[in-house]
């Protein structure tokens, strides 16, 4: 029974598209991570990630939703506040914007510092519809 557990669990994460590979030895040292995430309206599916400090992650952002809607990680400290609008440019760590109905891949690098950074849509009266996720960032 803990063995079938143990798999559904694996099977699970495997799902929600949180595998990392990479790791020790060579290179740069830092992991590879790929995430998958949804945008629905006005919510993201999985709602917190979690990525190894430093590494390449490669997120594929699915827009399920009627509307536009980006994926944006404000830097560690900071939350964006609504309405989300110029004020809060200058505090993005990174962002992508996904049309409704399309996917798309992108690639970026994590931040170095480990901890808990807010995602938000920065897509006009998305952040207020509740359209809030997090990105902890761990120590490799």
């Amino acid at each position: 029974m803990k063995t079938y557990r143990m798999l559904l669990v694996l099977a699970l994460a495997l799902a929600l598209g949180l595998t990392a590979c990479g790791g020790a030895g060579g290179g740069s040292g830092a992991a590879s991570t790929s995430l998958k995430v949804d945008m629905v309206d006005f919510m993201f599916e999985p709602q917190d990630l979690t990525v190894p400090a430093g590494a390449e992650i490669t997120i594929e952002l699915t827009n399920k939703g009627a509307v536009d809607h980006e994926f944006v990680i404000m830097k560690l400290g900071t939350e964006a506040t609504p309405p989300f609008d110029d004020d809060d440019e200058p505090n993005i760590y990174w962002e992508a914007e996904v049309e409704a109905g399309d996917s798309g891949t992108f690639t970026f690098t994590a931040p170095a510092e480990p901890g808990k950074y807010q995602v938000v849509c920065g897509i006009p009266g998305h952040l207020e519809a509740g359209m809030v996720g997090s990105l902890t960032v761990v120590s490799p």
